[in-house]
């Protein structure tokens, strides 16, 4: 017996109260916006600017009984992550520390890192400093540019692939999706104030592609399903289409979160972040790409028979009116 999360066949209206979500799509966005401009995002040492520290000693890395030994240090916003190398000995054990800009300065002072190797020191004796690196906000600012810049060029490479694989009208409800989710995932982040740094951008931008994917399911459909119900409406053609492709978008989704879940809650504090970042971009994704792209894309209309050689030149192109 095969498992299924909806039935085989279903009839869902997703068009009746097409106004009711995209008004709450609006609403999320203007929160998101407002929360952005009234506090902004909660930058990481990526995009501050700070001090990086690598160490190396002969005892195992603990992550948590390192975090603790600098807690008292009061330096503020701290990453520690372990570094593993094919090349390293059997007894070298390698952690990369990255501590947050310091009022009056970008890299922490002297006697700071002395009492941070004093600190690990006693979770990992004879702990040594291999290099200490500071990230100034000069850098720090080219990354953020350079990080909008890569999901600006993301979503933009996405209208033109949807653009020639389908029409204009599909392009716009697809790159209509991206953006309500990238906005939105930003707006979650601004709003909780969770740190936002580099593995967020990664996140971001595996979101589009995981939105597009979603998103082009559903347009194949609709593109197959216009020749085949030619005397039917746009609006009941959207919704035979993405009636059936609604049991592989919402496996897909499930297996997608239960494997992200178990990252969130077992992953620990260095992955927490972009893991909540797909969560919620699964979520989002899933959600644009029924309601959203293909709103749009019933407002816009679309043709009928495009390319197709057998089909009458009269009304080849009609519009259909949404």
């Amino acid at each position: 017996m095969r498992l299924r999360l909806v039935p085989k066949e279903t009839s869902f209206d997703f068009f009746g109260r097409a106004k009711l979500w995209l008004g709450i799509s609006a609403l999320l966005i203007l929160v998101g916006l407002v929360s952005f401009g009234l506090q902004g995002l909660n930058f990481g040492i990526d995009f501050r600017g700070g001090t990086t520290v690598r160490t190396d000693a002969t005892e195992t890395v603990d992550v948590g009984a390192y975090r603790d030994a600098i807690a008292p240090l009061g330096l503020g916003d701290v990453s520690i992550t372990e570094v593993f190398d094919p090349s390293f000995a059997e007894d070298q054990h390698v952690a990369m520390i990255r501590i947050q800009a310091q009022e009056g300065g970008e890299a922490i002072s002297g006697p700071q890192i002395e009492a941070l190797n004093a600190a690990l020191d006693t979770v990992a004796p004879g702990i040594k400093f291999v290099s200490v690196e500071s990230v100034g906000p000069k850098v720090s600012g080219e990354l953020i540019w350079t990080a909008a810049l890569a999901v600006g060029l993301a979503i933009a490479a996405v209208l033109v692939y949807i653009w020639l694989r389908f029409e204009w009208q599909f392009a716009l409800g697809a790159v209509a999706a991206l953006v309500h989710d990238v906005v939105l995932t930003i707006g979650v982040f601004s709003e909780l104030q969770i740190k936002f740094d580099l593995a967020i951008i990664a996140a971001l931008l595996t979101i589009v592609g995981y939105s597009l994917n979603d998103t082009v399911v559903v347009f194949d459909r609709v593109r197959e399903n216009l020749r085949r119900y030619k005397s039917k409406g746009l609006a009941e053609v959207l919704n035979i289409s993405i009636n059936e492709t609604l049991s592989r978008t919402v496996m897909t989704s499930v297996t997608t979160l239960i494997a992200l879940i178990s990252l969130f809650v077992l992953g620990g504090d260095v992955i927490r972040g972009f893991v909540f970042a797909m969560i919620w971009g699964v979520l989002v994704g899933t959600y644009s790409s029924i309601f959203v792209a293909s709103t749009i894309l019933l407002r816009l209309g679309v043709k009928r028979d495009w390319n197709k050689p057998s089909a009458p030149s009269g009304n080849q192109f009609a519009n259909i009116d949404a």
